[in-house]
């Protein structure tokens, strides 16, 4: 055997003992959900034939010809018995696209199928794409909302001058794929629309955020809610905010929505992210709440304080001290959220539904002032003694 062919071969066998090796739960936590011990998806699962040309006469030295960045901020959907991502993959071009990986069980052994997706383009070619929201409508696709990423030609001269908007797909299967044209709304750029998984009053209705600059929603912002006749030209007339930024808390400075919320007997259960600003930047942490079953506009439990924030590694990659979600996936009463973390690996924390409905219907509501969060405080700490004096442990 050849040098050559046994350094292939060693490339092979150690990503497949990333790929095959198994996760398991993490010590500790809060009980409303499970995290787990390793990243999910990373960089390294990456295949060796996207990134490496094998072919001896055009890559004597075995060098890695296009490498990857990052595997992050995934769209998910649990199908036909199995777990699948619609990863954001960025390559070392900083260019992203969007790769599906499949696993059986949907907390390790996720495997990249052998090509990214082909996203058509329109008129408008995007520069860039990433970020995609996966729903299964009722009307029987399965749609893709994501960031198409444009120079703003307004500015010429500033190359960091951007301009985002929702781009929209449909498919049955996740491997072909039918582009249609750009959400439009009325509002400036949008990022992080969500297509709502029902019908309401006969149209489609999204989930939208808003902004006035690409990074910056300045005085937009907030989630927004929409109605559009189709989804094949996809127009939203009217627009209205339904969770605000709200000062001093964990969506002061932005926030969206994650993934198509879930139904439950209880109302829908929405993820989503909101960004403060601290001394050392942006930060984002995943928060939830809870919208009525009949009117999901209408928020019904909102907890306090974020859900899911950045520990320890996490806290740690190309942009540091981020969560950030856009899939989760529901077998059952099992649910799976799946978080990038500082915009380079993927993770997952595990829940029920019958967890999360206690924890959104049952954490406080942000009082908005130190005072009011010290009285909700001490009313469970003196129900607490009570029951510990009562048990004879205290």
């Amino acid at each position: 055997m050849s040098s050559y062919i046994s350094q292939v071969k060693a490339l092979l066998s150690a990503q497949e003992s990333l790929l095959t090796k198994p996760n398991a739960p993490k010590a500790g936590g809060n009980r409303v959900y499970q995290r787990w011990q390793n990243p999910i998806v990373t960089r390294e699962h990456a295949p060796i034939h996207w990134r490496f040309d094998l072919n001896e006469a055009t890559n004597p030295f075995l060098l890695e010809r296009q490498g990857i960045n990052a595997t992050l901020n995934s769209g998910a959907i649990y199908l036909n018995g199995k777990y699948l991502l619609v990863v954001r993959v960025e390559g070392d071009d900083r260019k992203s696209f969007f790769a599906v990986a499949e696993s059986e069980t949907g907390v390790d052994n996720f495997r990249f199928w052998d090509h990214p997706i082909t996203m058509p383009e329109t008129s408008r070619p995007d520069t860039n794409v990433y970020d995609m929201r996966l729903t299964q409508h009722e009307d029987g696709y399965i749609y893709g909302l994501f960031c198409t990423e444009r120079k703003d030609e307004k500015f010429p001269n500033d190359l960091s001058a951007a301009e985002a908007q929702c781009g929209i797909a449909r498919t049955k299967d996740l491997v072909n794929w039918e582009r249609l044209p750009d959400l439009i709304t009325y509002s400036g750029q949008q990022r992080n629309v969500v297509l709502h998984p029902e019908f309401v009053e006969g149209k489609y209705a999204l989930y939208t955020r808003p902004q006035d600059g690409f990074i910056s929603v300045g005085s937009g912002g907030g989630i927004g809610w929409g109605l559009a006749e189709s989804m094949e030209r996809a127009e939203i007339k009217e627009e209205v905010i339904i969770d605000n930024k709200a000062y001093h808390t964990i969506k002061e400075i932005k926030n969206g929505q994650g993934p198509a919320p879930i139904k439950t007997a209880e109302g829908w259960l929405h993820l989503a992210h909101g960004v403060r600003n601290t001394a050392a930047g942006l930060r984002y942490v995943l928060y939830m709440f809870m919208t009525e079953l009949e009117r999901p506009w209408v928020i019904k439990y909102a907890p306090a304080g974020h859900f899911i924030a950045p520990e320890g590694e996490e806290r740690v990659g190309d942009v540091s001290n981020v969560t950030f979600a856009n899939g989760w996936t529901q077998n059952g009463s099992e649910i799976n959220i799946y978080y990038a973390s500082s915009d380079t690996r993927m993770h997952v924390a595990t829940s029920t539904i019958e967890k999360l409905i206690d924890y959104v219907k049952n954490t406080p509501a942000d009082g908005l002032r130190s005072a009011a969060s010290v009285q909700v405080r001490n009313q469970l700490i003196d129900s607490n003694l009570d029951v510990l004096k009562k048990l004879g442990l205290k």
